[in-house]
């Protein structure tokens, strides 16, 4: 067997054993820690992988997990999903477990601990007493980090996001950092866990009020990734509520979860359990929804579309706002706004993208039209929130995870960049030619592929 072939086979058994999935770009260093694992185990590439093929060997496992995880993390990360938490969640949650006065949260992937007591910070101020029982539980598949996080000392670098008067509440001095205090250490307990495995206790259903599973999908196999999803689902209480990471997205209408939006963040609620059965109040009137616009007649949407294909952008948007005029009760708006975004009338075309929204929140072409104009406006910022909204809105939606991936690249953000422009270039294989047609800029599928791998290249490795 080849060097290539042992390789291979390595990255299937990750994948077989701990559900990881791993990119081209790693598998230089991936074929670093194949020769160090074995080299340090006595054997040969072969006869190490039979052995971990095998089945069992969990301590070799553990070495793998500490070696090739990312652990980067640090207290209040990405501090408007623990704003959501603190305003929105659990005061709803804490209503409904007034009677047993129990909270119960989960941090999957919590790494060296950040996250976990960051949870239990907020839990604890939002309890309504001492008598109210917060219990938060941080699962990982990385030893070394789960040393760190009982020891629950940190570097000012993992407060550097921690509001100053939670820092003087919740934390001592010790050993020139930051210790976290008992009272939120007796909160939280660390398992090891290889998210690959099933564990009925860890997993029964209604058992959780908040889960935070941020930034681990992205690195796990669609099947790993989708039982994980299925087992989160589950276990939530009737009302719970899940925080994906802002790489991580189960679309629009996931099954069994709602999507949420507030504080500027995207999260995920478990419907609440219907009422017992009885006789149903009265209905509210209300004045029916305005549903989604219509289309305009087939063969003008047909010739603007053509049109558009062509790169004729003046020409479709002129016999599109022929067709605006003609039938103003129906237009296409989404095609509207894109030909006014091509022709450079980006207030226009916001505009047009923020009368998409106000009809459909959840529109993910029009979250993507409105970035375009914001960035096209210098609002990058704000453009990066909705690029980030349409991706969460539709996993398959290639076009925002190639701007998402430039954005980052620019910024000097490789880690973002690769991982964005990685997704991008799987995800275009699939785009729609209309999606390309109207959100391309005039490349096509291949050209932006091409310009996607550029990109990459320019990055590096990401690991």
């Amino acid at each position: 067997m080849t060097g290539g072939e042992h390789l291979a086979r390595f990255r299937t058994l990750l994948a077989t054993r701990m559900g990881w999935t791993f990119a081209d770009a790693d598998l230089p260093h991936l074929g670093q820690e194949l020769a160090a694992r074995a080299a340090a185990r006595g054997l040969d590439a072969g006869a190490y992988l039979d052995r971990l093929g095998a089945g069992g060997w969990r301590e070799e496992i553990s070495t793998i997990a500490e070696d090739l995880t990312i652990t980067e993390t640090y207290f209040f990360r990405h501090g408007e999903q623990f704003r959501a938490l603190a305003d929105t969640v659990l005061p709803e949650r804490i209503a409904a477990r007034a009677e047993r006065r129990a909270l119960r949260l989960l941090s999957v992937g919590s790494s060296s601990g950040e996250e976990a007591y960051t949870l239990a910070i907020i839990a604890r101020t939002a309890a309504p007493g001492p008598d109210w029982i917060v219990s938060v539980l941080g699962l990982d598949a990385n030893p070394a980090m789960l040393r760190k996080a009982a020891g629950a000392c940190y570097s000012g670098w993992s407060l550097r996001e921690t509001p100053d008067e939670v820092r003087q509440r919740w934390f001592r001095p010790r050993d020139g950092g930051h210790e976290v205090l008992p009272e939120i250490r007796e909160l939280v307990r660390f398992r090891q866990y290889n998210v690959a495995d099933e564990d009925a206790a860890l997993w029964r259903p209604d058992l959780y009020d908040v889960i935070f599973c941020r930034n681990l999908l992205m690195y796990l196999t669609p099947a790993t990734a989708a039982a994980l999803v299925r087992r989160m689902t589950r276990a939530l209480a009737p009302g719970g509520y899940l925080f994906l990471g802002h790489t991580d997205s189960l679309g629009s209408r996931p099954d069994g979860l709602e999507p949420q939006h507030d504080h500027g963040t995207f999260y995920y609620r478990r419907p609440p359990a219907a009422p017992a059965a009885g006789p149903a109040p009265a209905a509210p009137r209300r004045d029916p929804a305005p549903g989604p616009p219509a289309a305009p007649p087939a063969a003008a949407a047909d010739r603007i579309r053509a049109l558009l294909h062509a790169e004729r952008f003046a020409d479709a948007l002129d016999l599109a706002e022929a067709a605006l005029t003609d039938h103003p009760a129906r237009p296409d708006l989404l095609l509207y706004g894109v030909l006014l975004a091509q022709a450079g009338r980006l207030d226009d075309a916001e505009i047009t993208a923020r009368r998409l929204l106000d009809r459909d929140g959840l529109d993910a072409d029009a979250h993507h039209l409105l970035a375009v104009c914001l960035e096209g406006g210098a609002a990058v910022d704000v453009a990066i929130g909705h690029y980030r909204l349409a991706a969460y809105l539709d996993p398959a939606f290639a076009m925002p995870r190639v701007r998402l991936g430039l954005l980052a690249r620019r910024r000097g953000d490789h880690r973002t960049a690769l991982t964005e422009l990685d997704r991008a270039v799987d995800l275009l294989r699939g785009e729609s030619d209309d999606r390309l047609a109207m959100f391309g800029g005039g490349f096509g599928r291949i050209a932006l592929s091409h310009l996607c791998r550029t990109e990459i290249d320019a990055c590096g490795s990401r690991r």
